[in-house]
């Protein structure tokens, strides 16, 4: 049997978020525009792996039901049906209610008083797809790591101090959805690391800013680990200790909610991870890094200073990363971003020459081919 010469991995923050819970199931059963628009989109680009953000599950990820009902009735339909054998659905801290008020006094309520925020448990949650083998008993999670643990934290601030108490601190998780270490058995017998995650939006915020520090600081978690000199601190939730072998494979990849150029959050997390020689500089910062023209038809409508070549995100950001070691060897990368006169356009744009989000999605897949 012939090995491949190459994986795609992919990242996609398909928008299947919903305000109720159970709605999104309710949608994939009825056959909806939207998630058939996500699935063309991913049978287009043909992913082995795949991270999708913001896919609305139980929170626990004990049922896997309208997942599986996804991938069965979308994606493997058609000429063009890809199969995903291995699946994963995350359990998330979105919408699990804290046991105290977060931001004062009073009962504690949905959304804002989430572990991360969310309407219900599992709103906003992410799932991974693969053709190979996701190897679930060496997965590391870090979904209860206290905020507070880790060194030098950027927490919050307000006038009088601490933005939040001694005893939020007690409960309040890093992660606002969890970060994941998920190793995949490829073809050639290596394990490749997936650090799956999808940080905090630094918006929606006062000015203290406990958004922005949220984001920057689960940024940072994953630069940490996968330096060995960073990594004593971080504890799993099995409590194992430390960071990623020096010697492993590993790919980034999520929605970051963070642009190195543009955007509200803290620009010198993402840019320090970019620039962290321990990642490939070909496609975080040189001449593979993923791309498209889409961006480019809303360059006149936007005042942003980065070049839309990059962006991800229809408010003109790059927010999405697929980010290989510096010892992986990319061939490939690229954003599926078609311009509004191009082939599929309608899963992207309206009429008037608008990103459409119900029609697919505000954000636009991000994929870099590795050599085997």
């Amino acid at each position: 049997m012939m090995l491949p010469l190459k994986i795609r991995v992919a990242t996609f923050n398909v928008a299947l978020d919903r305000p109720r819970a159970g709605q999104l199931a309710a949608e994939l059963s009825a056959g909806h525009r939207q998630p058939r628009h996500i699935a063309r989109i991913l049978q287009k680009i043909r992913p082995d792996i795949v991270l999708i953000n913001e896919f609305d599950h139980d929170g626990e990820a004990k049922d896997d039901r309208h997942l599986q009902l996804f991938c069965r009735d979308y994606l493997a339909r058609g000429e063009q049906g890809i199969d995903y054998p291995y699946r994963y659905l995350v359990p998330t801290n979105t919408g699990l209610l804290a046991p105290l008020a977060l931001h004062g006094q009073g009962r504690p309520g949905l959304p804002a008083d989430g572990l991360g925020f969310g309407c219900f448990h599992g709103q906003y949650g992410f799932a991974v797809l693969s053709r190979f083998p996701l190897l679930r008993e060496p997965m590391r999670s870090f979904r209860h790591f206290l905020w507070r643990d880790m060194p030098g934290a950027r927490l919050p601030q307000a006038a009088e101090g601490s933005y939040y108490s001694a005893a939020v601190l007690q409960h309040l998780p890093l992660s606002s959805k969890n970060h994941i270490d998920l190793p995949v058995q490829l073809p050639n017998g290596r394990v490749l690391h997936l650090l799956a995650c999808h940080p905090a939006p630094p918006i929606d915020e006062g000015p203290e800013r406990r958004n922005s520090c949220r984001n920057h600081d689960e940024l940072r978690l994953w630069h940490d680990y996968i330096r060995p000199e960073h990594s004593h601190y971080i504890t799993d939730d099995a409590g194992g200790m430390g960071g990623l072998n020096p010697d492993e494979d590993f790919v980034i990849l999520g929605d970051l909610n963070a642009d190195p150029q543009d955007g509200d959050g803290f620009r010198e997390g993402i840019q320090a991870l970019l620039a962290d020689p321990r990642l490939n500089n070909a496609v975080a910062l040189g001449r593979l890094r993923p791309a498209s023209d889409g961006g480019f038809a809303l360059r006149q409508k936007s005042r942003r200073s980065g070049s839309p070549r990059y962006w991800t995100h229809s408010q003109g950001l790059r927010l999405d990363y697929v980010l290989p070691s510096a010892r992986l060897q990319p061939l490939a990368s690229g954003v599926y971003w078609p311009e509004p006169h191009q082939e599929n356009a309608h899963w992207f744009w309206n009429k008037n020459g608008w990103p459409d989000r119900r029609a697919s999605s505000d954000h636009r897949l991000v994929w870099v081919d590795l050599a085997l």
